[in-house]
């Protein structure tokens, strides 16, 4: 008998080896910029306006990273609105800035919860929808229901005909809505209790979706989504099948937004993650070529310097590698902050200073040629008429994506860690 452990770790080792190409594939539908943007670069270059050049890829980054993106949470009282408002955002119910959790009705008006790191992305904790005297249309006009990007309707039993109301009227306001069954596990714990001998968690889980399923079509909703989940495991059940619909759906401008700000609660979304970043690593080398073409003396290395400490520390951020997530994960996982960071390798995991930025910096202006040159050949064409700027391109492209890569890999050994006491 293998431990469930065990089990949990033979399935994550699967996944990773039966799923990269599908989540690459994923990936290649978020365009980090746009023809139109790209022809735009190409004019100012070819016009010798490099502060132009800059200029416009900074913007557009900057409409990527902060692009705003608002959540809906909502449901019947009891239902765990507030638990999955703060599971979301990778915080515990005592954490600070958690939503307010208990088994009555907390939540009064619309509450936003700005994610701990990424404030551009809001969590907003509407009220019950459970009253008799429920109207749908009322509902959605008391909670300003114009400034959503979508909803997630949430029960802990069956759906009922008041959330089958609320989700046609989003419809009909042209936004898009995902039903969640939320307290799985307590589901599951009280059949096995029940059923010792006979007990099948797929078969179970199986019969509790296509009910949730029937209820809704009963109610009239043509072909509904349900997840399944618990908001104290969202490692466990479907909630990685329900990132994975909302990343595909959302307009291409929030997908960022809402990928980067997701738990690391696993090895896929660790893996995307680094693939998003990735794609932004080419754009914000070329605002370091055209700064580093700008015959201002110290500019370039000041500005090098800049944008390597901001973008290191956001990777940092991100994979829960710095100091306030690593002991938050610790807490929630009941193991010393040490065990984890003994796992880490990377030496960006520890304070990003502008003394070791520079170290670094010097060392890949050495080695960063020769080793990102097959990886950079592509845009050579573009830049070849900066000059010494493509130097600056090639080594800032080289740190960035080989750092990435470690902090990556140690994301991974934490998360593992974590889950299975071991970073192998």
């Amino acid at each position: 008998m293998e431990s469930g452990d065990q089990s949990l770790e033979k399935q994550e080792t699967a996944q990773m080896e039966t799923e990269p190409n599908v989540l690459i594939d994923d990936l290649d539908e978020f365009d980090i910029i746009s023809e139109e943007e790209l022809e735009q670069f190409k004019t100012a270059i070819e016009e010798g306006d490099l502060t132009g050049a800059a200029t416009k890829l900074l913007e557009s980054l900057d409409s990527i990273e902060n692009a705003k993106l608002d959540i809906a949470i909502t449901g019947e009282s009891g239902s765990g609105k507030s638990t999955f408002a703060n599971a979301i955002r990778g915080i515990e119910d005592e954490d600070d800035g958690s939503a307010e959790t208990g088994v009555v009705e907390t939540t009064m008006v619309p509450t936003p919860y700005l994610h701990p790191y990424h404030p551009n992305v809001t969590v907003w904790d509407l009220p019950g929808i459970g009253t008799e005297t429920f109207q749908s249309a009322e509902y959605l006009r008391q909670v300003s229901f114009e400034r959503y990007d979508f909803f997630i309707i949430i029960a802990t039993e069956r759906f009922k005909s008041n959330h089958a109301k609320l989700a046609r009227e989003i419809n009909n306001m042209g936004k898009k809505f995902y039903f969640v069954r939320s307290k799985v596990d307590a589901d599951l714990d009280a059949s096995k209790k029940r059923r010792k001998s006979s007990y099948d968690e797929e078969k179970i889980m199986q019969q509790i979706k296509e009910n949730c399923i029937e209820c809704l079509k009963k109610e009239g909703i043509e072909l509904p989504r349900v997840f399944l989940l618990s908001c104290f495991d969202l490692d466990k059940f479907e909630f990685e099948l329900l990132q994975e619909t909302l990343g595909k759906e959302l307009p291409s401008h929030k997908r960022h937004s809402f990928l980067i700000s997701l738990p690391n609660i696993s090895i896929k979304i660790l893996e995307k993650k680094k693939e998003l970043m990735k794609k932004q690593i080419w754009k914000v080398a070329t605002v370091s070529c055209a700064v580093a073409a700008v015959p201002v003396p110290g500019l370039s290395i000041a500005c090098d310097i800049y944008i390597l400490k901001k973008y290191l520390s956001n990777y940092c951020k991100s994979f829960g590698l710095d100091d306030e997530s690593l002991e938050k994960l610790a807490r929630k996982v009941d193991i010393p902050v040490a065990d984890l960071k003994s796992v880490i390798k990377s030496p960006l995991s520890k304070e990003i200073t502008e003394d070791m930025i520079i170290k670094l910096f010097t060392r890949s202006a050495v080695y960063g040629m020769a080793a990102a040159a097959e990886e950079v050949i592509r845009f050579i064409p573009l830049l070849g008429c900066v000059g010494a700027g493509s130097i600056s391109f090639v080594t800032t492209y080289y740190m960035l994506n080989n750092f990435l890569n470690d902090l990556a890999e140690d994301a991974q050994r934490v998360l593992k860690k974590s889950m299975f006491g071991t970073e192998v």
